[in-house]
């Protein structure tokens, strides 16, 4: 008994010395952390970006004559060495590996050469109504392996929406959002009613004044029941919401919670999934930023659908508005486990092409609060005085285009709203969609059919809103509401049906 003692004694001294050999993970500012990478860069000053205020002395551009300072786009279809690819061989082999090496180290950041394992747990698990559909719906804990540094704990929360009236595995469209449970079974009234007497009880032996306030308001209740939720947000003007089309429509949905996977600022570099890996420390400038992150979270996410025995994992979509609009264009792009994407409103960094000076400025993404969406060597493109001199938009080797061609030949649906709708014009719907113009040729390249305009990217101008390009994997429309694909879910699940019926 001695000898076991003592051994148990020196496992917990062990175990003790190993936990505290571990650094604390480094605590900036945005602020500090953004001055940390120019340091690394060295980049002594950034040209400021310009403002959404029109009265500002240096406000957005809204003159479509003053847009395009650098017209000419990457050619995605020539490689580094001069040569036009001209099969899709030669796509797979040469030019893609080639976009996804420039998009990696200069624009969203390459992945760790190891991520750690997630573990998936069931935490809820019942049956739910979502208008008159019944559903199935879990609330989902993924953990990821923290091992090698336990001071960082990272939890991916998702919830999984299925109807219970499906006759097989169904597809299931999968966003960036809060993910909550829809409709929860709650008590039934006189439970409620019992639980409320007890709560009351409870506060006016903690606070005798309240019995006078109970008195005086005898139907009020501290605890009512809870609403049905909306996870796709305000639902179009007409119509039934996006989540009850889906579900119509033999479709399940899921909701993933970025913040549960990266922080959205710059302060959390050194937490979440990156600090997790990074033990702590700040960014090196090819290490990825947020958008590459909440698309690791993503894939993760597709990681327990392909698991789940409701789900028909070929099918999964990605989903997102603003920068999760982003974030769902990138998983499309470097995840191919996802099989189509409905990609809302995404401005720059998503489908608007980085050399259009309409609205939102890449200026806008490299000196702000928004510097952690991106690696740190994209800081490079917004740069005035550094050590390497200045560089400009025009001198990234990659844009947007060929983001959007990295999905093909996977469907891919382009969403805007109008600016009298509320969809601001900085986020540039007319660069978006000359962007998916210039990728057109990959996608045909592959077999696959694009918007069907024949313009140069250049040129081409976009439609009317409310003018359905939906004929082709890749598609267009803007609609007539504001910051929302809401009112796009009709279209998207029609043009969806063509991909995902098995």
């Amino acid at each position: 008994m001695k000898r076991l003692l003592t051994i148990l004694q020196l496992f917990c001294c062990t175990s003790l010395a190993a936990q505290t050999s571990y650094s604390p993970p480094v605590t900036f500012t945005a602020e500090q952390d953004h001055q940390n990478m120019m340091d690394q860069l060295g980049i002594r000053k950034l040209r400021p970006g310009p403002s959404g205020n029109e009265n500002a002395p240096n406000h957005a551009n809204y003159d479509e004559a003053l847009a395009n300072p650098y017209p000419q786009l990457p050619d995605a279809l020539t490689t580094k060495n001069g040569k036009k690819v001209t099969t899709p061989d030669m796509w797979w082999k040469q030019r893609r590996p080639e976009i996804i090496e420039d998009m990696e180290r200069e624009v969203y950041g390459r992945l760790p050469k190891k991520t750690p394992a997630v573990t998936w747990t069931v935490k809820i698990q019942e049956r739910e109504f979502v208008g008159r559909t019944p559903v199935l719906v879990k609330q989902l804990v993924g953990h990821v392996d923290n091992s090698e540094y336990p001071l960082i704990d990272v939890n991916i929360s998702m919830v999984l929406v299925t109807p219970l009236n499906a006759k097989g595995k169904v597809p299931v469209l999968m966003m960036f959002g809060r993910p909550v449970l829809p409709a929860p079974v709650q008590p039934d009234p006189e439970s409620m009613e019992k639980i409320n007497d007890a709560i009351k009880k409870l506060l006016v032996n903690a606070d005798p004044e309240l019995k006078t306030v109970f008195e005086k308001y005898p139907a009020y209740n501290p605890v009512q029941r809870s609403a049905a939720v909306n996870p796709f947000g305000p639902p179009p003007a007409t119509g039934a919401e996006p989540s009850e089309q889906l579900l119509a429509a033999g479709w399940g949905y899921a909701t993933i919670d970025p913040g549960s996977i990266q922080a959205d600022n710059g302060a959390g570099l050194t937490r979440g999934i990156i600090g997790l890996v990074n033990k702590g420390q700040p960014r090196k400038p090819d290490d990825w930023g947020s958008l590459r992150a909440w698309a690791w979270g993503a894939a993760r996410g597709l990681d327990y659908l392909e698991t789940d025995t409701m789900v028909n994992a070929k099918h999964v979509g990605i989903e997102g508005v603003s920068r999760y609009g982003k974030a769902a264009l990138v998983t499309q792009a470097f995840e191919p486990r996802f099989a189509i994407a409905l990609i809302g409103s995404s401005g720059k960094g998503g489908a608007v092409p980085h050399r259009r000076n309409y609205g939102e400025a890449v200026e806008n993404l490299t000196a702000s609060g928004e510097y952690h969406w991106m690696c740190g060597n994209y800081l490079k493109y917004g740069t005035a005085e550094s050590s390497f001199g200045s560089k400009t938009t025009a001198d990234l080797p990659v844009d947007s285009h060929e983001l959007i061609a990295l999905c093909a030949p996977r469907p891919v649906f382009i969403s805007y709203g109008i600016p009298a709708g509320g969809d601001p014009g900085w986020l540039d719907q007319q660069g978006s969609y000359m962007a998916a113009v210039a990728a057109g040729p990959v996608f045909r390249l592959l077999g696959a059919r694009d918007l069907g305009v024949a313009d140069d990217y250049k040129t081409a101008k976009m439609p009317v809103h409310n003018t359905s390009m939906l004929d082709g994997e890749l598609a267009w429309r803007q609609h007539d509401g504001g910051h929302t694909d809401a009112p796009n879910m009709k279209y998207f699940i029609s043009w969806a049906k063509k991909y995902t019926t098995d």
